[in-house]
């Protein structure tokens, strides 16, 4: 009697949970998604199958997730192994000739085809890309301007082969959102004299989002989310709100980046974007099919 009890209390949750979920099923149906993937979630195989699990069913139930993913640790391993030294100005990377075929060969090969294959596994029917198929993404040189705190004076520092979106031709993404299958996209693009860039994953995910005018851009991170003054977590905020973070100190370190790339990308016609943690098991089922949501959504 007792493991029947137990039975039917489980059988329980799964139907309030199902029951639950329908309203945001129903206000999903047929949107774009952009996810981006980063962090401890691509190195756990357990949080791997996790996301590739969430996102086959995200495709299940009529919405349409576009895969955008880094690889800055993998990155890391890989000049180690080949013995490729990375030269650094002011702390940051500067991409030569023979790293930009390294990051290119890690990106969308190996860890762009892992996820495929996570994909795939769990029943979807994902397809890679990079940015350089069909023109997806068009890039140019990004040209860092760095401000001496002593003198104030600008300058500009050439990190080599790192780029910026210049142009976004969604027309690929667009058939696969009429299709059953699942692009994932890895941050290398190409330039217009055909020379190959890297661009940050977080920067590529928010370009794409403004050109499918995606209704959700989900950053998947290492931390809950935007955190306030107090250390609590921030559930939602609109620009003015995050710009006036930034401008206080409050929003501080990685996160600006991460902030920024959501600013920009809410300017391109992206409804909302979620800051939020990829180490939890579900979070983008959690964040798109539950009434509270998870991290932080930043609206327009």
């Amino acid at each position: 009697m007792k493991n029947r009890d137990t039975s039917t209390r489980d059988l329980m949750a799964t139907a309030r949970t199902l029951s639950v979920a329908l309203p945001f099923l129903q206000k999903h149906d047929g949107q774009s998604i952009v996810v981006k993937l980063g962090g401890h979630a691509m190195g756990d195989p357990a949080l791997m199958d996790d996301f590739a699990g969430d996102v086959a069913l995200m495709k299940q139930c009529g919405v349409h997730p576009i895969v955008v993913h880094g690889g800055g640790p993998q990155i890391d391993e890989m000049l180690k192994r080949l013995e490729i030294e990375s030269s650094f100005v002011d702390g940051l990377r500067v991409t030569d000739a023979a790293t930009v075929e390294v990051v290119e060969m890690v990106l969308a090969g190996k860890i762009n085809k892992e996820i495929v294959a996570a994909i795939n596994k769990q029943g979807g029917r994902a397809v890679g890309l990079s940015g350089k198929d069909a023109r997806l993404i068009v890039a140019e040189k990004l040209l860092q301007t760095v401000t001496d705190k002593a003198t104030g004076a600008e300058r500009k520092i050439d990190r080599g082969f790192v780029g910026k979106p210049v142009s976004i031709n969604p027309e690929v993404l667009e058939v696969f959102r009429d299709s059953d299958l699942i692009p994932v996209v890895a941050p290398v693009a190409a330039g217009t004299e055909g020379e190959t860039f890297n661009i940050n994953g977080d920067t590529a995910a928010g370009a794409l989002a403004g050109a499918m005018r995606a209704a959700r851009l989900l950053l998947l991170t290492d931390v809950p989310g935007v955190k306030g003054a107090d250390g609590a977590l921030i559930e939602e905020m609109s620009v003015a709100e995050a710009q006036a973070l930034i401008e206080s100190g409050v929003i501080h370190g990685g996160m600006i980046p991460k902030v920024e790339t959501a600013l920009d990308a809410l300017s391109r016609g992206v409804d909302a974007v979620v800051i939020l943690d990829g180490r939890a098991p579900h979070a983008v089922l959690l964040e798109l099919f539950t009434r509270h949501g998870a991290g932080t959504l930043i609206r327009r």
